[in-house]
């Protein structure tokens, strides 16, 4: 399957697109959940709504303030038993006129032979992501990128997203991952620390 994946293989052209076998296909779920709250989001400010929040599967994009204060958003503790969104947290953080996403490995996977599979495969070699970062949550200026970004750092592991981010300072970012005990440990960007609000 190697050889039907990565940008290389197609282009556009005009309004169409033009692959260099006609078995590829395009998958856009590391981006769409971000996409569609930024569709929304548009919509929204369209009919003249200035104070807002968007969220469709944990992906959120904020406009202006909620009555005077900043918009409170959880980010979720990357425990493997934390299916409900919101009941156990990392950190909340105070949002005014942006969009973040997280991606992480602790809700989607299975397990076989007694080895957990993440959902995130990496397109270098077609196998699931195996890391010690367990969750990555990006802010950006729209949650189409946000999303992205945030994919593409699980997909980096937690070394080359930090270098990453630090030569990409326009995202700010808070990674979470484990250390050689099992220990959750965190990371964020100087610009992120400013939006976190309680730990």
């Amino acid at each position: 399957l190697l050889d039907l994946v990565g940008m290389d293989k197609v282009k556009l052209e005009g309004s169409s697109l033009i692959k260099s076998d006609p078995r590829i296909s395009l998958d856009f779920n590391a981006i769409a959940q971000g996409y569609a709250v930024d569709v929304i989001y548009d919509y929204f400010k369209s009919m003249g709504f200035n104070e807002y929040l968007v969220e469709i599967g944990g992906e959120v994009r904020v406009r202006g303030d909620k009555g005077g204060t900043f918009w409170k958003i959880g980010i979720d503790r990357p425990e493997e038993n934390n299916f409900i969104p919101g009941s156990d947290l990392q950190a909340i953080i105070s949002l005014k006129d942006r969009a973040l996403a997280t991606s992480g490995n602790y809700r989607k996977f299975y397990v076989e032979d007694g080895v957990k599979y993440s959902h995130t495969i990496d397109p270098r070699t077609g196998y699931p992501v195996r890391s010690t970062l367990l969750s990555a949550t990006i802010l950006a200026e729209d949650c189409a990128v946000a999303d992205g970004i945030a994919t593409a750092c699980m997909v980096m592991g937690r070394e080359n997203s930090i270098r990453f981010l630090q030569d990409n300072p326009q995202f700010d970012a808070f990674l979470i991952f484990s250390d050689d005990k099992g220990n959750f440990q965190t990371w964020s960007t100087p610009g992120f620390e400013k939006f976190i609000s309680e730990n």
